[in-house]
């Protein structure tokens, strides 16, 4: 009976009620139809052998459709049943009415069809787990927690353990919320949806505060969401988090007189469709969804929404909260302390989130929480000896132990929740602009932040700062409302041999050198206008790069202002071998950045040639703000064509099927799909299991050496030969030995020449040429100007070698008479003395036919000092600039050296 309330409440709408599921006696399929199909939903279904569901969730056009199992049918029948049709609408009309009757059916049937996705259920992750006062602020240094409970007549026993929303012992470290209370904002009128594992819409915590018309359960297919398994904890608490009440049970939500709903979805396996269902579920009622789960936070996962997932949190962004677009929250995830990276996950990392990672109690960063560029804020969650006090299942349950990312974000909802109470017309972009504007940055000492152009610090592990309610609600009043979205999609970039199967197998593209590769696209002001294009907002970054280990590559994006995003660092325990087959990433870095100037992105890999790999494309997208308002149009996804170069690699092997016939075929395809299986564990399973106690740290970057600079693109300049003596002389061994060394190194060249001078006394001079003497003459026997062999006693460059031996005069002299020979056969054997030092330039290895040498004093052209090596590296004559010892450029060829001073250079 205590659930009869509930029934009668979901009865009295059913649009939001979604049919049972039965993936133990049906097989499903999500059927999309053309917009002009001509044939009806319900008829497309049965000629398929199907039979018509439902439509899908809020997605117009896309219906699930289902088959009763049949062990004796084909493993996939109703796609065999498409193939027949296919077959039979490609074929020629012949003089018989039933077979064109057939056939023009056939046809219509075909060309209504825009795809076909077979659909396997699959589980989600849960992610279960000093700065001076800001002057906004309307807590005095000496507020109480008694005074504000009774100012607020807040008595629930659980509220002074709440130190997330007052915060005592280690201040200001708290969501700064209760300014907001006293301003009489409390969640009134908004709701958020809890997309989780269930919601006990019993406790007497949640009870007043539970909304049932937005709840369903996905994964049991009723209408009450009631956490049915022993682990179903997470959902409720995140639920208390937000919208726990006052009363005498726990403590009380961020925003305590809002609305809950409960979404299930993680309690057990689900399809894309209905995944797609859940994130649209009430969506013009329900204003904030609350996502504490992604893929596995393990460091080795990389996993992105499949299409009909996106197309629903796009339909949300657009259509959702009647036009003012659904707000999703997302966790950043807990896998920090296994390399991971909220960037690898397709959920955390898409513009249309807010991706919320974590601070403790003491405003450090804990060592869980996941850095990327696609972190937005912070919010407070376990760490340094405290956890998140909240509500747990249970009638009168409280928890104390409730942590991670995934108790982070709930805080974040709970504060946007007010702010929508306070201004209900903000729409989703608003919100973000909000959190970017209001953040206020911790442990400004901390290496990892950075400066945007704009001038706003941003850090990888804190996003824009911590979300500060009183801050995010007061501006939120008065927030001028950004124009509607703009965006440009900028060409693929493609290197040579490029290509990739639909299954992800990638062949050519250009070997990833040791140092690194980049490539560059220009963004113009013209570009700009034609888009209707203002402010930047984000950026978005896909690539497609072959490796035999992923968790090797790095990837970064420098801004023409100099701003550097690391977009995906080095994963250690990432061992995949399928490399980035167009994946994704999203950085918020540039945030109201001047885009106009060349964007370069860098890809490096670890050097390893057993490990390598090859990048074969990129593109770039730009998200922001429109220039005209009236010109602004909504963003709708398009299907891939031949024409955009490399595909995406979908999680299915989608075939393109035939028209039937060039004079009657629809222009657009059908592809045929099916969904992988996938096991999502609960949030909890990555959360380390000391979060709570683990302090945090604030003195680490998470990028070492790539902060913003344009250093990155310029070769490491070499150091010289005495760049580590200092290093050398902290000890004292090292200094005794070096000045030993040079002791002997002085005895030995005094003995060198005093023996050189007393062989030179015994001997015979020869005469010395002038000036005008060929270069070559002067090395090892070569050829005079008129064509005669000149020798000169003693060894050449050998006696560099051989200084420190007891070579005798009898084998010098056979060493001199085999270069004589020698020279008299290659007229260019001069240049051949040190031909083993330039093996690393590509010299041909035959000087006698080399072509004449250009020394460094033979300016190259203004053409070839502009060109573009997609190396890592500017052209070849800056990177001989660089090397201030001189050893940069390795070879002897690059000098230019007169005869004078040839014969200035010999031995006495």
């Amino acid at each position: 009976m205590r659930y009869l309330p509930v029934l009668l409440l979901v009865a009295t709408t059913p649009s939001l009620i979604a049919a049972s599921r039965s993936y133990d006696t049906h097989d499903y399929w999500v059927l999309e139809s053309n917009p002009t199909a001509p044939i009806s939903k319900e008829e497309l279904a049965s000629t398929l052998g199907a039979e018509f569901v439902e439509q899908v969730g809020e997605l117009e056009r896309h219906y699930l459709v289902k088959k009763l199992k049949d062990p004796a049918a084909p493993d996939d029948a109703v796609l065999q049943n498409l193939h027949v049709l296919q077959r039979r609408a490609a074929q020629p009309e012949v003089a018989n009415r039933l077979w064109n009757r057939e056939l023009h059916h056939a046809r219509q049937v075909v060309n209504s069809i825009r795809s076909l996705t077979r659909q396997v259920p699959r589980e989600r992750v849960k992610r279960w787990m000093q700065v001076e006062p800001d002057p906004l602020a309307p807590r005095s240094p000496g507020e109480r927690l008694d005074e504000i409970s009774n100012s607020l007549s807040i008595h629930d026993p659980g509220f002074s353990k709440q130190w997330h929303l007052l915060n005592e012992k280690t201040p200001p470290h708290d969501m700064n919320v209760t300014g907001v209370w006293k301003m009489g904002y409390t969640g009134k009128g908004v709701v958020s949806a809890i997309v989780d594992d269930g919601l006990d819409m019993t406790s007497e915590d949640l009870a007043a505060n539970y909304w049932a018309e937005g709840s369903y359960d996905f994964n049991d297919h009723v209408p009450s969401p009631v956490p049915r398994l022993s682990d179903d904890l997470h959902g409720t608490r995140c639920a208390g988090e937000i919208a726990a009440v006052r009363n005498d049970v726990c403590g009380v939500g961020v925003a305590y007189d809002s609305k809950v709903s409960g979404i299930r979805i993680l309690s057990g396996a689900i399809s894309d469709a209905d995944e797609a269902a859940a994130l649209n579920y009430g969506f013009n009622r329900t204003d904030i969804y609350s996502c504490s789960w992604g893929p596995p936070d393990d460091g080795r996962s990389m996993e992105a929404p499949s299409s009909l997932i996106v197309k629903a949190v796009l339909n949300g962004i657009e259509n959702g909260r009647n036009g003012k677009g659904s707000i999703f929250v997302f966790a950043s995830g807990n896998g920090a302390g296994s390399g991971d990276q909220c960037n690898f996950d397709g959920y955390t990392n898409s513009i249309y989130s807010v991706t919320v990672s974590a601070v403790d109690s003491k405003g450090e960063h804990p060592y869980y929480s996941e850095p990327c560029a696609a972190n937005m804020v912070v919010a407070y969650s376990s760490g340094g000896g405290r956890n998140i006090h909240t509500t747990d299942v249970g009638k009168r349950k409280c928890s104390s132990n409730h942590g991670g990312t995934s108790a982070a974000a709930p805080l974040a909802v709970g504060v946007i929740a007010l702010a929508l109470e306070a201004r209900p017309e903000l729409t989703w972009r608003d919100v973000q602009h909000l959190c970017v504007q209001t953040a206020t940055q911790l442990n400004p000492e901390d290496p990892d932040w950075d400066k945007t152009h704009h001038g706003r610090p941003y850090s990888y592990k804190y996003g824009f700062g911590a979300l500060d309610a009183y801050k995010f609600v007061t501006a939120a009043k008065t927030f001028p409302l950004v124009k509607p979205q703009a965006w440009i999609e900028m060409p693929q970039i493609e290197f040579k041999n490029a290509t990739m199967s639909w299954s992800g197998e990638m062949e050519g593209g250009e070997p990833i050198p040791k140092g690194g590769m980049n490539s560059t696209m220009e963004i113009t002001e013209a570009l700009l206008k034609e888009k209707n294009f203002e402010t930047l907002e984000h950026v978005t970054v896909k690539v497609w790069i072959n490796h035999k280990k992923r968790g090797d590559v790095e990837v970064s994006l420098l801004s023409p202002n100099g701003v550097k995003s690391v977009l995906g660092g080095k994963r250690r325990y990432d061992e995949d071998k399928s490399g980035y087959p167009g994946w994704t990433f999203m950085t918020l870095k540039h945030w109201e950045e001047n885009p106009v100037g060349k964007w370069t992105i860098l890809v490096n890999d670890q050097g390893d040639p057993e490990k390598n790999g090859a990048f074969l494309g990129w593109t770039m997208s730009l998200w922001g703000s429109t220039i005209d308002a009236s010109k602004a149009s909504k963003y709708s996804l398009r299907p891939h064509t031949p024409e955009d170069g490399l595909p995406n690699v979908t999680e299915t092997d989608p075939a393109s099927l035939p028209s039937s016939s060039a004079s009657t075929a629809s222009s657009t395809s059908t592809s045929i799909m099916a969904s992988t299986t996938k096991q999502y564990t609960k949030p909890t399973d990555h959360l380390p299991t000391d979060h709570d106690i683990a302090d945090g740290d604030s003195k680490t970057p998470t990028f070492p050496d790539h902060h913003n600079s344009t250093s990155s693109m310029i070769p490491t300049p070499d150091e010289g030969y005495f760049s580590h003596m200092s290093d050398l002389l902290a000890n004292q061994t090292w200094l005794f030995g070096g000045v030993g060394i040079v002791v002997l190194f002085a005895i030995g060249v005094g003995v060198y020449f005093w023996r050189r001078r007393v062989i030179r006394r015994k001997g015979e001079y020869s005469t010395v040429a002038d000036d005008e003497l060929a270069l070559t003459s002067m090395l090892h026997g070569g050829r005079a100007v008129d064509g005669s062999s000149r020798r000169r006693r003693g060894a050449g460059t050998k006696e560099l070698y051989d200084a420190f031996g007891e070579v005798s005069d009898d084998g010098r002299e056979e060493d001199e008479d085999e270069m004589a020979l020698a020279g008299e056969r290659s007229p260019m054997a001069g240049l051949r003395y040190h031909d083993g030092f330039l093996d690393d330039d590509g010299g041909d290895s035959n000087a006698a036919t080399s072509p004449a040498v250009r020394y460094r004093d033979d300016e190259p052209s203004a053409a070839a000092r502009r060109a573009v090596v997609d190396d890592g590296l500017p052209e070849r004559e800056e990177r001989e600039a660089s090397s201030p010892s001189g050893s940069g450029s390795g070879s002897w060829e690059h000098t230019h050296v007169s005869s004078t001073e040839a014969l200035n250079r010999l031995p006495p």
